[in-house]
């Protein structure tokens, strides 16, 4: 080092012009706040389709079958005794006691819709995970939820 010259460091610092002070703090909210907007986004962005899964879930827990099949896909073909073959008391996922939504995505291909995965139960209230005989009796079922009209239908293959 030189005699007569005075050493700065990097993290040495004079004193700040309020000026820029203040835009310091508003480029920092700026960020903060498009941080968070795109936080509650991605957390918030299948809440809708995942609402209608947890009606429906709810109507066919409750054995309102009719209900259910409202919600269910709108297709004419799809008779009510097509829909108690899969949801019904004697139906294919029979018995449901309880469910648990365990995640919302976009289909890899791209589509219309959003799939939403569910475990079912045979047992209320849904069994924990430390509850390893009826845990493992949990069925997993994906339901295709149209986002235009919110209707369910199973994912296209």
């Amino acid at each position: 080092m030189h005699k007569g010259v005075p050493f700065v460091g990097i993290l040495d610092s004079g004193a700040e012009e309020p000026n820029s002070k203040a835009l310091r703090y508003v480029v920092s909210g700026v960020a903060l706040a498009l941080m968070l907007a795109g936080a509650l986004w991605y957390f918030l962005r299948f809440a809708p389709e995942k609402r209608t899964v947890d009606r429906f879930m709810s109507a066919v827990v409750a054995g309102n079958m009719q209900e259910g099949y409202k919600i269910w896909h709108p297709n004419p073909s799809f008779k009510f005794e097509d829909f108690l073959a899969f949801w019904g008391p004697k139906g294919y996922y029979s018995p449901i006691k309880s469910f648990r939504i365990e995640t919302a995505e976009m289909p890899p291909k791209g589509g219309s819709g959003v799939v939403v995965v569910v475990e079912l139960s045979a047992y209320s209230p849904f069994p924990k995970p430390e509850d390893s005989i009826k845990f493992a009796q949990n069925q997993e079922v994906r339901l295709w939820v149209e986002r235009n009209d919110q209707s369910l239908s199973f994912p296209p293959p």
